[in-house]
């Protein structure tokens, strides 16, 4: 595994070719395929790309990702290809165009060579839920990566990619990041186009990279940030340069501790490799101060209220007439309409598909869905009055490091329970980054979220990229 800054060394030395590290990520796909972290892999594609790359290296009119190898989230749309979300009824479903995302990354040179396995519409925390079988844990293969970006996060670990893109929804990127032991970026909300990204809960979704390092993170949002007028929501904002930013000086920053996020459910040994990381800034001269998230109590019962609510609405175009699955055996447009979407979805997008449905009709929208909107706000005023008085705060990123597969499989609420700590980020809209902070007594990862307001990507990534070298 190497990161994209020793790779570009290694370019300008003219110790390798951008051709030669493509080939060896494609023999390193072959070689552990029993990952199942890649649904399709663009070997020829691939080739021709990094072969054009070389070109203009020796031109010396690269773009800024020459020399990176990219791997997408099979729902983030690439030409030409399949797109399926890692489920049945988009099986045989091949996009039309690129995502803004993946344009602006062939635009900087950096290689495309395959799309990610994951969750069903990204519905799940542990990759279990694809149509197409789970992924493996590269440490403990008996293990999950996280999810639903679990493909994502597996392809970087076990150097497949040099760095992936995923999306997060409730913790989507940051948790498979931390289980896989990888930095994992969920940006500001807007901040990165989502023109090309299958829905899943639209105030929810941001895209963003899994990566080796901080800097490489930095290096393709640098990249992918941005307004795009192909997205409603992207937020006309100027991107700030995040590399230069990323400087070893602590001592002008003031970082919150969330006293909710250290309660009893977080498991010992994720406690005392935080706690180190944040003495660690302590000690370089950050303030560390005790916040308080009233709300936080509540996160996972809004979330899941108001994500299923979307995505009940967003999946509903899903009906075998349009494009997508239709089955063969139906006698009228409803058992048409009926079967389609029984024999197509898995059982988790059908939980949450009934859920959201439950909860917008009519009798209920008022007791779940408009007061789980009345809390949302609550969530995001109390992020907004911590940051005030601060400039990140810092937390655990999962109560636990990766569980067994099939451990929860059989109990959704304890599935859900494993997005405790990410979903409320979501809920506000604003950015955070999980980096790797050590490893429990079985050698799993453990991972720590640096979270900022709205568009603080610059102060989070700064103390990330701090902590990877401090001891």
């Amino acid at each position: 595994m190497k990161s994209f800054d020793v790779l570009q060394t290694e370019l300008a030395e003219g110790t390798t070719t951008c051709e030669k590290i493509t080939e060896e990520y494609l023999r390193v796909i072959e070689e552990k395929k029993h990952l199942n972290a890649l649904l399709a892999v663009f070997p020829d594609k691939a080739i021709e790309q990094a072969k054009s790359v070389d070109r203009k290296l020796q031109d010396g009119n690269a773009g800024a990702l020459a020399g990176m190898v990219v791997s997408i989230k099979d729902l983030i749309c690439v030409k030409d290809e399949r797109v399926t979300c890692g489920s049945k009824i988009l099986e045989n479903f091949v996009s039309l165009y690129d995502a803004t995302v993946v344009q602006r990354l062939r635009d900087a040179d950096a290689v495309i060579i395959g799309k990610n396995n994951m969750d069903e519409f990204a519905m799940g925390s542990s990759t279990e839920n694809s149509a197409y079988g789970r992924v493996k844990l590269p440490q403990d293969e008996d293990r999950v990566p996280g999810g639903s970006s679990g493909g994502s996060a597996v392809a970087v670990r076990a150097g497949m990619s040099t760095t992936s893109l995923g999306s997060d929804t409730g913790g989507s990127i940051r948790q498979p990041a931390a289980f896989c032991g990888v930095v994992g970026l969920k940006p500001t909300y807007g901040r990165v186009s989502r023109y090309g990204l299958v829905a899943f809960a639209s105030s929810f979704d941001s895209i963003g990279p899994l990566a080796l390092t901080t800097r490489d993170a930095a290096s393709v949002l640098q990249v992918i940030a941005g307004h795009d007028p192909n997205d409603s929501t992207s937020a006309d904002v100027p991107v700030p340069n995040y590399i230069s930013q990323l400087t070893k000086n602590m001592k002008d920053i003031r970082i919150g501790i969330p006293k909710e996020y250290f309660g009893d459910a977080l498991d010992s040994e994720i406690r005392q490799a935080v706690e180190k990381k944040i003495d660690i800034l302590r000690t370089n001269g950050a303030t560390i101060e005790e916040i308080s998230l009233p709300h936080t109590e509540y996160t996972i019962a809004t979330y899941y209220i108001l994500a299923t609510a979307e995505a009940s609405s967003n999946l509903a175009r899903y009906d075998g007439a349009r494009y997508g699955f239709r089955t063969e055996n139906a006698a009228d447009l409803s058992e048409m309409y009926i079967k389609s979407r029984s024999e197509g979805f898995g059982a988790e997008v059908k939980r949450r598909i009934m859920l959201g449905t439950y909860v917008l009709s009519a009798g209920y929208y008022d007791a779940y869905y408009r007061k789980a909107q009345q809390v949302r706000r609550l969530i995001k005023e109390d992020f907004d009055k911590a940051f005030n008085d601060v400039d990140c705060l810092i937390a655990p990123t999962s109560p636990s490091t990766s569980f067994k597969a099939g451990d929860k499989m059989d109990d959704p609420l304890q599935m859900y329970l494993s997005d405790i700590y990410t979903t409320s980020i979501n809920l506000a809209g604003i950015p955070g980054i999980s980096i790797p902070c050590g490893e429990d007594h079985q050698g799993l990862p453990i991972g720590m979220q640096i979270l900022g307001p709205q568009f603080g990507e610059p102060t989070i990534l700064r103390v990330a990229d701090f902590l990877e070298t401090a001891h």
